[in-house]
Formats: C-alpha cells, sequence, structure tokens
C-alpha cells in the first residue's frame, strides 16, 4: 500500500494471491518456487491442476484465485480496446489485440471482430465455443449480430490450439460462404484469421506471419 503494486517484483504479486504458506516456508517463497517452475504469467494462465502437485500448501482454491486474476488481466485488456475504438489498417492490428487472449487456449474459439466505416471496433464477440479439432460458428448469427451492431464491416478469426496455422480445408469453405453471405447484405468480410503460437494466417493477405522472437 505505501509503495504501490507497480512496485512489486513477480513473485511479491503471486504472494499477495497465495496469502499463505506452509510450516517452514512463507507464501513468498512458495510464489518464488512456482515463478521458478513456471517462469512467466502466461505460462501459469493455461495449466492445469496436476502442473501444481509438487507444490505444497498449494491446492484447488488457490489454483482457482491465481487463474481468476490471470483472466481479470487479460479481459481488462479488452475493456481498454473496447473503449478506445481502435481504428484497424491491417490483419495485425487485429492480430495484436486477439493473439494474447487466444494463442494458449485449448479448444478452438471464434471471435468477430465488428467494425464501423471509418474501420474502427464497435465491439468484439466469442460467437461460439468450438471443441479442439473444430469451431463451428453459424453465418447466420455473425451477421445477425453484424446489423445488431451496425458493423459495415467484420473481420473473424479462431484459433489452432495445436499451434499451426494452416488453413483446412474447413476453413476455406466456411470463409468462402462467409463471404458471399456478407456480400448479399452488404457486410463485407475483410479478413479471417487463424492465431497460433505467435504466429497466424491472415485469407485476405494469403499468408502465415509469425513475430519475431
Amino acid at each position: 500500500m505505501q509503495y504501490g503494486e507497480q512496485a512489486l517484483s513477480n513473485s511479491e504479486l503471486l504472494a499477495i494471491l497465495l496469502r499463505t504458506g506452509t510450516k517452514g516456508q512463507s507464501a513468498l517463497d512458495l510464489a518464488r518456487k512456482v515463478i521458478h517452475k513456471f517462469k512467466t504469467f502466461r505460462n501459469m494462465s493455461h495449466t492445469d491442476t496436476r502442473d501444481w502437485l509438487e507444490f505444497k500448501g498449494v491446492g484447488t482454491a488457490k489454483i482457482a484465485q491465481i487463474k481468476a486474476a490471470l483472466e481479470i488481466g487479460r479481459r481488462f485488456r479488452e475493456d481498454g480496446i473496447k473503449e478506445e475504438r481502435p481504428q484497424i489498417k491491417s490483419a495485425k492490428d487485429v492480430v495484436d489485440i486477439l493473439m494474447p487472449q487466444m494463442r494458449d487456449l485449448k479448444k478452438e474459439v471464434f471471435k468477430v471482430v465488428f467494425l464501423n466505416s471509418q474501420n474502427r471496433i464497435i465491439a468484439i464477440e466469442d460467437l461460439e465455443d468450438g471443441t479442439v479439432n473444430h469451431a463451428s460458428p453459424i453465418i447466420r448469427e455473425i451477421f445477425q449480430r453484424a446489423l445488431q451492431h451496425f458493423a459495415v464491416s467484420i473481420i473473424c478469426a479462431h484459433n489452432h490450439p495445436g499451434g499451426s496455422v494452416a488453413p483446412s480445408r474447413e476453413d476455406i469453405e466456411f470463409t468462402n460462404r462467409l463471404t458471399e453471405a456478407g456480400r448479399a447484405i452488404e457486410v463485407k468480410l475483410l479478413d479471417h484469421l487463424i492465431v497460433g503460437d505467435d504466429c497466424h494466417y491472415s485469407f485476405s493477405d494469403q499468408s502465415p506471419q509469425c513475430r519475431e522472437p
């Protein structure tokens, strides 16, 4: 409280969430061990309970608290984007927004970015959750939501949990159907993105791109 949360190390921030340690081990000691194992909060965010078994004193309640805090951080960033309504000029602009949310997901999720006539973001919505192998968005629902938002254009994105961003035959067929449906009601599909681990494929650019390490 005296110096502010910005002054705390990652271990100290995590220790506040853990609250207590175990006999002979403070919460800070335990937090340091967790940070040493996972290295980053991002790595911590897509773990399951088995990854935590070696830490005595970390049960399901504490794991849930940590995962909830990490999810709040992700949603905080998304709220800021909605308030700013940034202008989208390229696929990279959308990837920079969606990559942190999508690259570590264990199942496929389909997102739609709704844009106004100036290509500024009106809203970003998860339209339909899929399975690890397949996301099955409903074209009718996509354009119903677009009309409700008075969107002029949309950009769709889904993740490939396996990491590869190569489009499947189903991805290609779906993109073609979505383009045709949008043309009929004058809502343009600007792009369809496939998101992997720090890589993405843009149907508009027709090429995969990866971030530099």
